[in-house]
């Protein structure tokens, strides 16, 4: 197992110190000038479009798509999840508080990536041979490029996305609601609670993309308001820390040496980089996997989705994981029990993952906080798990037809039982890992694409004058 760590390690240090943070962030910065800073001017038309059809009881899905909201509810579903608490905690331990300001650098310019990538979504969506509708990169990126290049482009796409998504990221997800729940239980052994997300996924796995999305947009808005609600108060009972806390994120960010001492290792390299794959891992902006919910919408112009989606990664980063980091920080805990150690390889176990969100939830609200991290982790990584099974599904169907959805679905079970039982680093490396090699093939299919983006876009602004 050493062996397996060692080479994920040395792969993701390629992939995420060099190459990825110079795609998303640099495609990130290539359509926000392309489409004129979309995420500004463009925030409140996607609000308003997003809430104006807020609903927590929409019409059932059916084979012609889904509404605007239910798309990004099943978007947001997979979204919010551990990326914001146990993603959140591993940026602020790696990366230092400055890895939170890069995190908001990336959501930021991710924005516009999402945009491109939701408005693509719905611009090459087509249906399945049973007649219902279906979308995401694999179609786009064969559209960009026609002939065995594009084929094999899209095929990668989706073999990356089912391992990333479906299988490890999965993994991820059900090893961070067991960690919780042995955090708060300690007499409850993970693979129980390994059985019990494994068997509410295939019931809602069974009943397809009506139970999927029913689902989603039910849960998710509760969910976030419970979350948001207890963080608040929490950041509230230390709210004479909340200045000097916000102000370290901007110092750590270009200067994390001088403000938390180098014997953590942490440069601003590293802050960037655990910023970017965490941001990423969070609101999954240019890696592909929320075009496929963003394609079901129905929408009178792809840009509708398009400014409906900048507003999932807006909630993800801007809201859930500023929350989060602000709960952790006002509560002194990386100052006291981290950087006081002064190496990470001493950190207690407990404080790893989703350990350091409880431990700061616990400080305000005694043990209550430690069960409280473990509920909201719940509900916010089997969100996840639904909706990361969904877009899997989707590439499933593109590869090997309609049929081999119900095979696929048993090993996502599988898996989602496996991942209780690991070591939370290696499984967060892993996921890494699938999570780069799905942007690449995304993004350069989103980069040729460009130019029918730009004219989806001046068609929309001119539908709007009228």
């Amino acid at each position: 197992m050493d062996t397996v760590s060692a080479i994920v390690a040395k792969v993701n240090g390629f992939l995420w110190d060099y190459l990825l943070i110079i795609l998303l962030c640099g495609s990130g910065i290539y359509f926000t000038i392309r489409f004129k800073f979309v995420q500004i001017f463009k925030f409140k038309d996607g609000w308003n479009r997003t809430f104006g059809s807020l609903s927590l009881s929409g019409k059932s899905a059916d084979k012609e798509g889904i509404s605007s909201f239910q798309s990004l509810a099943t978007a947001i579903a997979a979204q919010v999840g551990t990326g914001n608490l146990a993603g959140t905690a591993a940026a602020l331990i790696s990366g230092g508080p400055g890895a939170i300001f890069w995190m908001w650098v990336s959501a930021f310019l991710g924005m516009a990536t999402i945009f491109a990538e939701a408005s693509l979504g719905q611009k090459y969506k087509t249906t399945t041979e049973d007649g219902h509708i279906i979308g995401g990169p694999a179609y786009y990126i064969q559209a960009a490029y026609r002939g065995l290049f594009g084929k094999i482009l899209s095929v990668l796409f989706s073999v990356f996305i089912i391992l990333a998504l479906g299988f490890m990221g999965n993994m991820v997800q059900s090893n961070s609601i067991s960690s919780a729940f042995v955090n708060a239980f300690p007499n409850i052994k993970p693979i129980y609670i390994g059985i019990v997300c494994a068997l509410i996924s295939a019931f809602i796995f069974i009943g397809g993309l009506k139970r999927i999305v029913s689902f989603a947009e039910k849960v998710v808005p509760i969910m976030a308001l419970f979350y948001i609600i207890g963080s608040l108060i929490i950041i509230l009972m230390n709210i004479e820390k909340l200045p000097n806390s916000i102000l370290l994120i901007f110092k750590s960010a270009f200067n994390p040496q001088a403000v938390i001492g180098g014997g953590l290792g942490i440069s601003v390299q590293r802050a960037v980089r655990f910023g970017v794959a965490r941001g990423l891992f969070s609101n999954e902006a240019g890696m592909g996997s929320t075009p496929h919910a963003h394609a079901l919408a129905k929408v009178k112009h792809p840009c509708e989705q398009g400014v409906v989606a900048m507003i999932g990664v807006f909630f993800d980063t801007f809201i859930v994981v500023t929350l989060t980091a602000l709960v952790i920080l006002t509560s002194d805990i990386l100052q006291t029990q981290i950087y006081t150690l002064n190496s990470s390889v001493n950190i207690p176990e407990i404080l790893k993952g989703v350990g350091l969100p409880q431990e700061a939830f616990r400080l305000g609200f005694g043990y209550l906080g430690v069960i409280f991290v473990a509920v909201c982790l719940f509900f916010f990584a089997f969100t996840t798990i639904i909706g990361w099974y969904f877009f899997g599904e989707q590439n499933i169907k593109y590869l090997f037809g309609v049929k081999a959805a119900k095979i696929y679905a048993v090993f996502v079970v599988g898996f989602i039982l496996l991942g209780s039982a690991l070591k939370v680093d290696l499984v967060w490396a892993l996921a890494d890992t699938f999570n780069a090699l799905m942007v690449i093939p995304n993004l350069l299919g989103l980069l040729a694409l460009g130019s029918v983006v730009s004219v989806l876009f001046k068609e929309y602004n001119t539908l709007n004058k009228k």
